[in-house]
């Protein structure tokens, strides 16, 4: 014979919320959220990594948040020319989350960037970061956007803005575009002055990373920048420097993971 314990349960719709204060749990009563990360090196290489993810026992829900590899920043490309700068975007961000079972697998890869410095008048695109599997495909976020050197007397290297996402895009739930990198125009004279600034990624890293020259022969963009930043740009002021500088390379890029 059944029991009233057997068959009477409480749904959703009965509990009012914030009827029950916290007190009333014991520790460990509530969803233990658990949360791992993957992501390359950063620094002269920026590899990438991937690795197969097995749901555990007990897991219901798992969220993804995506971010790509920074872009690599450009070298000064003409020995007679004078150039204007932008430094390389940070990595777009991705989120999602699904309903998954004890069991199913994912792949789960961060980007990396193209592992050498640039002498070109541009850099590399950063790889972009994907999660696919069972209940899930199509889902990723875009590497950042390369910089440039430009050698057009008239014509500057300016910022551009990519900050409208929609929902669904890269089949995400919600997405984001870089805090695009920005490049100014030199005053005073052609080559007397130069600017730039390497963008950052969403809710990752903060800020910029910026280079300022005045009456300078070579600065290369050597420096570490943080997970999923842009990389910076070699410049010079000078019209007639024989040499190529190089551009720094972008920033592995991140994808958290966490289930409950």
């Amino acid at each position: 014979m059944a029991s009233y314990g057997s068959y009477k349960k409480i749904v959703a719709s009965q509990i009012v919320p914030n009827s029950i204060p916290d007190s009333a749990f014991a520790v460990g009563a509530g969803p233990k959220y658990n949360v791992f990360w993957i992501s390359g090196s950063i620094g002269g290489t920026t590899s990438g990594c991937c690795c197969l993810w097995t749901v555990p026992s007990g897991v219901k829900r798992a969220t993804f948040d995506v971010w790509g590899a920074g872009g690599n920043g450009s070298g000064f490309c003409s020995w007679d020319r004078c150039h204007h700068y932008f430094g390389a975007g940070g990595g777009y961000y991705s989120s999602k989350t699904i309903s998954v079972q004890e069991g199913w697998t994912y792949t789960i890869c961060a980007g990396g960037g193209y592992p050498c410095c640039s002498y070109e008048c541009v850099g590399c695109r950063g790889c972009a970061s994907y999660v696919n599997g069972c209940n899930l495909s199509g889902f990723c976020a875009w590497g950042g956007n390369r910089g440039c050197a430009n050698t057009a007397w008239s014509t500057m290297c300016t910022s551009d803005w990519n900050c409208c996402i929609n929902p669904g895009f890269t089949g995400s739930d919600f997405a984001m575009s870089n805090m695009r990198p920005a490049g100014t125009a030199p005053y005073n004279c052609h080559c007397y002055r130069h600017t730039w600034c390497s963008g950052s990624a969403p809710f990752l890293s903060f800020g910029t990373i910026g280079g300022h020259l005045a009456e300078c022969w070579e600065r290369c963009a050597c420096w570490t920048v943080p997970y999923a930043h842009g990389g910076g740009n070699g410049m010079t002021t000078y019209c007639g420097n024989w040499d190529n500088g190089t551009g720094g390379v972008g920033a592995t890029g991140v994808v958290k993971v966490t289930y409950v």
